[in-house]
């Protein structure tokens, strides 16, 4: 007999995973047949097979690079790392499961395993999602600061690390308790939390889950690299074209960041809220796979997007290629931090302080011959030939740095 995710809705308040097992064809028994037709069931083991595997090769070689190099030992690239495990978590004890699944056309591991699928790979998931949130909120906050970010200090993005792995805890847990439950999903070889059950159980964890871990991360990504491209634009006119290629790469990454997240996310969480809200039957089987297998995809596009397209990871990755040292920043890094300084000059220093360091970002990488000829009455807030004072700290780039390398 072929039972359907949406056969199953009307087990109210009873694991759906165990409302199968009442069938012929129950989770324990390993007989729980998928509504997908042979083809259906090999398309998506071959997307499930790519996405594990380039996941882990990807999320694993972000690690490697990690550990070997300690010019990649900072804390907002340990926040990178978090990233990359959960993912590869996900990779390892989350898709071969519904790969292996998808092969045999039905769920193999019962309902237990589903039970524990369902909701390992809702925490590692969220673990991604919210690390995304904590990483655009540190970008943020390290680059507005007054003061120089230390980059021995693990305190701040350990707590921030802690705090994605309690967050996804809490929101995972519930299901486990009662609140709502894990169950197949969509034509039965993957679960997931029951989307398709009308109880105001059901229906009030799911739209928590929707605010809290899908919506609420998002707002917070739009804003903080939002603030950030602004506080760029306002360093525009200190070299011209060097800031229209600067501003140009962050719009580009921060977009690119954007779009990811709505096309891994955005379908799956849109499949959920139909299926909990619509007409049962409104979101078959068929349809509720694509999201799913969408939702994975980040595995693979966020080692792509926040590690491999960051410059500092590339050279790393090339010198591991070429068994070689790494080579250290480029003059437009130096640049960069220059511009980042500029821009807290404007938040913390007001237009004084601004004017000097503007003219000071305009001078660097140029001969001395062509620096411009002050009047005898300015004197330069800062002399950049100097050590800097103890009353006036350098500041790190963030931001810029972590974009451009």
């Amino acid at each position: 007999m072929i039972v359907s995710n949406v056969s199953l809705s009307g087990c109210a308040g009873v694991n759906s995973a165990l409302c199968a097992g009442a069938g012929e064809g129950h989770l324990g028994g390993g007989s729980h047949r998928t509504t997908l037709s042979p083809t259906g069931n090999l398309v998506v083991a071959v997307c499930l097979g790519f996405i594990g595997t380039f996941g882990l090769v990807n999320n694993l070689l972000v690690l490697v690079l990690f550990c070997r190099y300690k010019m990649l030992r900072s804390p907002i690239n340990l926040l990178l790392v978090n990233i990359s495990i959960s993912d590869l978590l996900v990779c390892v004890l989350g898709t071969p499961f519904s790969f292996a699944a998808s092969t045999q056309g039905r769920w193999l591991i019962g309902a237990g395993g589903c039970v524990w699928y369902g909701f390992a790979n809702s925490l590692f998931g969220i673990v991604s999602l919210i690390s995304l949130a904590v990483l655009s909120y540190e970008r943020y906050s390290t680059m507005m600061a007054p003061t120089e970010a230390d980059p021995s200090n693990y305190r701040k993005t350990s707590l921030g690390i802690a705090l994605t792995w309690v967050y996804s805890f809490v929101w995972t847990l519930p299901p486990l308790l009662g609140w709502s439950h894990y169950g197949p999903e969509g034509p039965g070889t993957t679960c997931s939390v029951d989307w398709t059950a009308k109880t105001a159980n059901n229906v009030s964890y799911i739209i928590c889950l929707f605010v809290f871990c899908l919506i609420v991360p998002f707002l917070v990504i739009v804003f903080c690299y939002g603030k950030l491209l602004c506080a760029i634009r306002q360093v525009s006119g200190i070299n011209a074209s060097m800031s229209r290629k600067r501003e140009q790469r962050v719009l580009f990454m921060v977009v690119i960041m954007v779009i990811c997240y709505l096309l891994c996310w955005l379908p799956y969480g849109i499949m959920a809220l139909l299926a909990t809200f619509g007409p049962p039957g409104l979101v078959t089987p068929e349809a509720s796979i694509i999201p799913s297998v969408l939702a994975k995809t980040s595995t693979v596009i966020n080692p792509v997007i926040y590690v491999f397209m960051n410059k500092q990871f590339y050279r790393c990755f090339q010198a591991l290629l070429h068994c070689e040292t790494p080579q250290r920043g480029s003059s437009l890094k130096s640049s960069s931090k220059a511009a980042t300084k500029a821009m807290r000059g404007v938040a913390v220093n007001g237009p004084r302080r601004t004017n000097d360091l503007l003219f000071m970002v305009a001078s660097l990488g140029q001969p001395a011959a062509t620096l411009p000829q002050l009047g005898p009455s300015y004197e330069p807030t800062i002399d950049i030939t100097k050590a800097p004072s103890s009353d006036i700290k350098p500041v790190v780039v963030s931001l810029v740095a972590h974009f451009d390398g």
